[in-house]
């Protein structure tokens, strides 16, 4: 059977920054209460002239340039997002006319939330494998300040925008391992994007006791799935929800010898895009060597989980 792998990355972040001393003029909040409960410092938020097609749309032109290929290789988008623009053109159509793709790809989205680049790389290795597809497009985008209850403070001084994306090719050596893929779905309204207009809210300890308690070894079943020890791995990206979050979850993991990605810091959340924006950058930085296995693990909204093993690109 046909495998597949990530053969290039690109990432996307709007220019504005908003900072904890930013937020802190907003609502009832301070630098060291943000820093010291969730890690994070800054956050890039987008404006209305960027829209999260627009977001999808540059890091996906990124990981294409980086591929060396056109638009038109490519025969199938997927766009992992929860913050869609409409219901039609769903955003994958959208970033396929913004790119000029002739060759009349497969587009469709995926909506789960935190999780969902990770369920849409898993996506795009099985139509792959099946000889649906040959060359894959999977891009993580949210602009998640939209969705955001500003006078929120447990909220609101998490979220930022922004987008990444991988090009996923076959090969005869698989470079993504078997997914192990799941949710909680009688805590799924422990993360939740609802109502008219649609807000972000979540039960927060809730999902910190689910994420450090029940999460290790369902990640260390990802690395068994791929037939490598935790201590092989040269990089964990996990993600990126909150930085109190991350590090316990990395040390449970017992990836001693890995990198650990925690563009949460300078990002904020940002959804779906969170896992390949941290990646990209990784890689990018020259932090990772190519072919090494890294650890991609999504948790979150619905309480859904996905990971998967991949060889750096």
């Amino acid at each position: 059977m046909t495998g597949s792998r990530v053969v290039a990355l690109g990432h996307y972040q709007p220019a504005k920054v908003l900072t904890n001393e930013d937020l802190a003029a907003m609502v009832d909040t301070t630098d060291e209460w943000i820093r010291s409960r969730v890690g994070i410092r800054t956050r890039h938020m987008a404006g209305p002239d960027e829209p999260v097609d627009e977001l999808a749309y540059q890091a996906a032109g990124k990981a294409l340039a980086g591929a060396g290929l056109t638009p038109d290789d490519i025969d199938l988008v997927l766009v992992a997002t929860s913050t869609a623009i409409d219901r039609s053109p769903n955003m994958a159509a959208r970033v396929a006319a913004k790119l000029g793709m002739g060759g009349g790809p497969a587009v469709m989205d995926i909506n789960v939330v935190c999780s969902g680049f990770t369920h849409a790389l898993a996506t795009a290795d099985h139509a792959i494998r099946a000889g649906s597809a040959t060359r894959a497009l999977v891009i993580g985008a949210d602009k998640m300040t939209e969705i955001t209850d500003w006078t929120d403070r447990t909220t609101c001084v998490l979220t930022g925008d922004g987008a990444g994306a991988a090009v996923v090719e076959a090969c005869e050596e698989p470079g993504i391992g078997p997914v192990l893929w799941g949710s909680v779905p009688e805590m799924g309204n422990a993360v939740r994007i609802e109502g008219s207009p649609p807000v972000f809210a979540q039960e927060g300890q809730s999902v910190y006791r689910w994420t450090t308690s029940q999460l290790p070894p369902l990640a260390r079943k990802v690395c068994e799935k791929a037939g490598v020890t935790p201590e092989e791995l040269a990089a964990v990206v996990l993600h990126q929800a909150n930085l109190r979050i991350i590090e316990p979850l990395a040390a449970k993991i017992g990836a001693v010898n890995a990198v650990v990605a925690r563009d949460v810091v300078e990002s904020g959340n940002t959804s779906a895009a969170s896992i390949p924006m941290a990646l990209s950058k990784l890689v990018q930085r020259g932090e990772i060597p190519s072919g090494a296995p890294v650890l991609l693990f999504g948790f979150g909204g619905n309480l859904s989980y996905a990971g998967q093993v991949i060889s750096c690109p």
